[in-house]
């Protein structure tokens, strides 16, 4: 499925026409050593690709037809007056996924991927195919774990995303135009990228490996071979790779697929606060970076764990915070009823304080401003 967001496309596919793939002779020459072994990924993709599969969707939309609206259309050809102005149809879409239990037979992929599923088909690199089932799926992460029943799989181990570095090599493994099983290599461009608009969630790796439509859920990996992002989305203002992808950190994802393999689904959370990237007041309160606290729900869990307007997050459990996305998804992502323990500046003195995570409302956190959100 394509989705453009501001020119972003999230790499699935669903019903769509691939452009012609033109090949390019790569500019890059082998590298020789005299006397030496040429290096290559080789023998660490032999280990893990038989873990990256290709996902077929089937599924139904309800689109509205405007001929339905047409009072004229209705009556001429006697639609029921209990019909609303809706049609279902037929999607298909493909992508990928990642085993990452064998024994469980748990596959990682992106919730747009599978998106109003009626049949979930996955396809493993020695071809075989095995009918799959959602375990559970989260649009705000773009997170969702499917479960297939078979003892002999082969499953990606997963890294840390949080050890990651700007510069980093890493590989694009996934199923791209629906070519097939397809590796593309670079390095990691940045981290930590938010505001893109895709996702409630947003963390991403920044990559120049190449991702294209269809690579949605398949793996990131360094060069050990260990999974550290699920492929997501593209800049792609022509509808093809330029070089700048984004990935899933394997961390968040991690925690989304805990609470859906024991619920189903996820809970995010809230501590009642709204909060901003505020670099000048940061400074005021001696805290270089951080989350400004622009205001506090009263009898919140932040209020009565002694939290207070103006004060500075630096820290949650230990973890620096550098920003108010970074405040949002450690929070959003904790599982509720958690304590967190969260460090603020304030007068210049850092505070620590126990916060119980709450259920997040319905209404999605309530955005105050694109750079002030409730949490």
């Amino acid at each position: 499925m394509k989705r453009l967001f501001s020119a972003l496309v999230l790499v699935g596919g669903i019903a769509v026409v691939a452009p012609a793939v033109t090949a390019v002779q790569a500019a890059a020459p082998i590298p020789e050593f005299t006397g030496g072994v040429v290096p290559s990924l080789a023998p660490m993709l032999a280990n893990i690709t038989p873990g990256v599969v290709n996902i077929a969707v089937k599924g139904r939309v309800r689109e509205q037809n405007p001929l339905l609206q047409d009072p004229f259309f209705r009556r001429f050809f006697n639609v029921p007056q209990n019909q609303q102005g809706y049609q279902e149809r037929e999607t298909q879409a493909t992508g990928s996924g990642v085993i990452v239990d064998a024994a469980q037979g748990y596959v990682l992929t992106n919730a747009h991927v599978v998106e109003h599923e009626t049949s979930i088909t996955v396809t493993t690199k020695e071809n075989r195919k095995f009918a799959a089932k959602l375990v559970g799926r989260d649009a705000d992460t773009d997170v969702a774990v499917l479960k297939i029943d078979d003892g002999h799989l082969t499953a990606v181990p997963m890294g840390d995303s949080d050890r990651l570095q700007v510069g980093d090599f890493v590989v694009a493994i996934g199923n791209p135009f629906g070519l097939g099983q397809t590796v593309t290599s670079g390095i990691v461009s940045a981290l930590g990228r938010s505001g893109l608009g895709i996702e409630g969630y947003e963390d991403f790796i920044q990559t120049d490996a190449s991702i294209n439509p269809g690579n949605s859920g398949g793996a990131l990996v360094d060069l050990r071979g260990n999974l550290v992002g699920i492929n997501t989305a593209i800049l792609a203002p022509g509808g093809g790779n330029i070089g700048i992808g984004f990935a899933v950190p394997i961390n968040m994802a991690r925690q989304v697929m805990e609470q859906l393999v024991q619920g189903g689904e996820v809970h995010h959370g809230r501590i009642g606060v709204v909060v901003g990237d505020n670099s000048d007041r940061a400074r005021q309160a001696d805290a270089a970076e951080g989350a400004f606290i622009a205001d506090v729900v009263p009898n919140s869990p932040a209020a009565q764990a002694g939290i207070e307007k103006g004060d500075i997050v630096v820290a949650v459990d230990g973890k620096p915070i550098h920003s108010a996305t970074q405040l949002r998804n450690s929070v959003g992502l904790a599982p509720v009823g958690r304590e967190l323990r969260i460090t603020f500046a304030r007068g210049g003195v850092d505070h620590t304080v126990s916060v119980e995570v709450a259920a997040a409302a319905n209404d999605n956190t309530g955005t105050i401003a694109r750079s002030r959100r409730k949490q």
